[in-house]
């Protein structure tokens, strides 16, 4: 094992980890599809050789955001810990979080993905995590790697479980994207949203869904210009409708308009793909004409980063 010097506070080592905000399904690409965006949180956690635990937290979710070993971060860092057999060590996190939480932006996938990069900053030249072992130990927290895939990789990921474990191809996005989030001030629960899916689908609907997946890719990543068509989506967005009427109504009332909107993971945030500046300052005009229901809207880039992990020495900020 190797051994570092304590810093001056006692602690081992410190380490910054960044974990971008994500909007898994894209419209069709239920479970499977992934777009990693420039809101961001920034934790840093310093480990110690005794069995403190010690959780500052700010910005979004501050308030609920559990201070003991219930903590989804400290969860994800235990889960890596145990996976690879060594001591949890003692604790010290100060989050910042900029991701909305309860709002279908992957808050929890980024909270699983910053544990698991504070992990393995921490047990750097002890224990090295390749990106499969990265995704398997998001995944397993997680329950499935759309969201974690693009917080951990960045860009557009296309993730999928096979016999070996859960994988991921990042691809990247065509510069003529310009994604665009509402963001409004109510929350949306996710196990909810997954309860009002029927168990079954019809042949039609799957083969509907399956075309428009694979014709996102492409606009995606060649043919901006097919958002509209290729975000159409009949298996998850029209059942879940009735638990968030507002978001149902902006959606369909920007895509009568020509604006490619979807659901953002399990809502209640909408997101919009448009396929230049100019069509996403239209977005933002014409959901400000369309709705009494007050939305934030925020213009963010495609993150092509995902997630990082620095040491961060002592005495520097």
């Amino acid at each position: 094992m190797v051994t570092t010097a304590p810093q001056a506070d006692g602690a081992i080592r410190t380490v910054v980890v960044t974990v971008p905000a994500t909007s898994a399904n894209l419209g069709p690409g239920f479970d499977t599809l992934g777009l990693a965006l420039s809101v961001y949180d920034t934790l840093t956690a310093s480990s110690f050789p005794d069995d403190r635990l010690e959780i500052a937290v700010s910005g979004s979710g501050a308030a609920e955001i559990p201070r003991d070993a219930s903590n989804l971060v400290v969860r994800a860092i235990a889960h890596v810990y145990a996976d690879v057999d060594r001591p949890l060590p003692g604790l010290r996190i100060h989050a910042d979080n900029g991701v909305p939480h309860g709002r279908g932006l992957g808050s929890s996938g980024a909270a699983v993905t910053a544990g698991i990069l504070i992990a393995k900053g921490l047990l750097a030249g002890d224990v090295e995590l390749d990106d499969d072992a990265l995704l398997r130990l998001a995944t397993e927290l997680e329950g499935h790697p759309d969201n974690v895939a693009p917080a951990l990789f960045g860009g557009l990921t296309i993730a999928w479980t096979a016999a070996r474990g859960p994988q991921h191809k990042k691809l990247l996005v065509h510069r003529g994207v310009a994604p665009l989030v509402f963001v409004p001030g109510f929350t949306m629960s996710t196990s909810l949203a997954r309860s009002l899916q029927p168990p079954h689908v019809s042949r039609e609907d799957a083969v509907f869904n399956v075309s428009r997946s694979a014709l996102l890719i492409a606009a995606l990543t060649q043919s901006p210009e097919l958002l509209l068509d290729a975000t159409d989506d009949r298996l998850h967005q029209g059942y879940r409708g009735p638990a968030m009427p507002e978001t149902l109504r902006l959606v369909q009332a920007l895509r009568a308009e020509g604006c490619a909107a979807v659901v953002s993971g399990a809502g209640p945030s909408v997101l919009v793909l448009a396929d230049g500046p100019g069509a996403r300052q239209r977005a933002v005009d014409l959901a400000d004409a369309v709705t009494d229901t007050p939305w934030d809207a925020h213009m963010l880039a495609v993150d092509v980063l995902g997630g990082t992990v620095r040491e961060r020495a002592e005495g520097s900020t």
